[in-house]
């Protein structure tokens, strides 16, 4: 493959992921708008969406926040690109450089700021092995960090899950995070959940989830499905709204992803990401041909 042509695509996709969200995150805005009856409610429903129209128009960002970078890179038969993590760096650098982002990263502890939204371990890169794939799938996604503040995680036990009572002891535990959450994570937002492994894994498959999937989509496991479902119309029916201030759509999606855990545990992380819903995605095919993901 064309490592420039590459290269550009892995630029392209940085800055469209600043300055759009994804189409099926916009429509689901837009049907909330449409089934919304709290008049304030309509109101930042409609601001969220003008204010999309404006910063593509502008070739502005859509929010003044740049978020946290995290890049998943899945590959099979066709390596991944050497050059990614350099070239998603600079991507970020020149970005930064151009006004599209904020510069906003800072070491944890000096909170010292390069200036350029790089630094120790950012990118995050996460790289997935796929035997047989033909192709190499790149997606970055950009979220915002005002939504950590409501991120919970929890250690379960087979029987705090509460399984022989349809699980009301991980329902009881997300609802509960939603509620405390209220409106920093500048709703409506969506929530990744991550189920098994340790909680490192858990915390992963939670970004995951709602960083990488539609948020239209159905989970193709029957149980997560059904949860998925049940918790979006659980949390809306608490009346938060957008922004926080009341309404009848306060989550547009809640994805769950699970991993295989050890027998005296289960833990669960609850991830929010808001509405400005950043990320794109290419898949770069073993011919050199690059198509357009999210």
């Amino acid at each position: 493959m064309n490592e420039q042509i590459v290269k550009n695509a892995m630029h392209d996709a940085v800055i469209r992921a600043v300055t759009e969200i994804s189409d099926d995150v916009k429509n689901l805005l837009s049907s909330a708008l449409q089934r919304e009856t709290n008049e304030t409610a309509k109101s930042m429903l409609s601001s969220m969406l003008d204010n999309l129209e404006i910063a593509k128009k502008e070739d502005k960002a859509v929010c003044q926040s740049p978020g946290y970078p995290t890049t998943w890179i899945s590959y099979g038969e066709t390596n991944f690109p050497s050059y990614a993590a350099e070239t998603v760096s600079d991507a970020l650098a020149e970005a930064t450089k151009k006004g599209y982002l904020r510069p906003s990263i800072v070491d944890p502890l000096t909170r010292h700021n390069p200036g350029n939204n790089t630094g120790k371990g950012v990118p995050n890169i996460e790289y997935e092995y796929h035997p047989g794939q033909p192709y190499v799938d790149f997606i970055i996604s950009f979220k915002g960090c005002g939504a950590e503040l409501g991120n919970a995680v929890k250690i379960f036990t087979t029987a705090t899950l509460k399984l022989d009572q349809d699980y009301a002891g991980l329902k009881r535990f997300i609802l509960e995070t939603a509620i405390n959450a209220g409106g920093k994570p500048c709703p409506p937002f969506g929530i990744g959940i991550g189920i098994g492994g340790q909680m490192d894994i858990a915390a992963k498959l939670s970004r995951k989830a709602i960083s990488t999937r539609r948020w239209d989509d159905d989970n193709p496991d029957p149980l997560l499905n059904r949860l998925e479902k049940e918790l979006l119309s659980s949390i809306n029916s608490l009346g938060l709204g957008a922004a926080g201030t009341g309404g009848d759509t306060v989550c547009l999606a809640v994805k769950i992803g699970t991993a295989a855990t050890h027998t005296a545990i289960a833990p669960v992380a609850v991830n929010f990401h808001c509405w400005v819903a950043r990320r794109a995605g290419i898949r770069i095919h073993s011919d050199g041909t690059i198509e357009k993901l999210l």
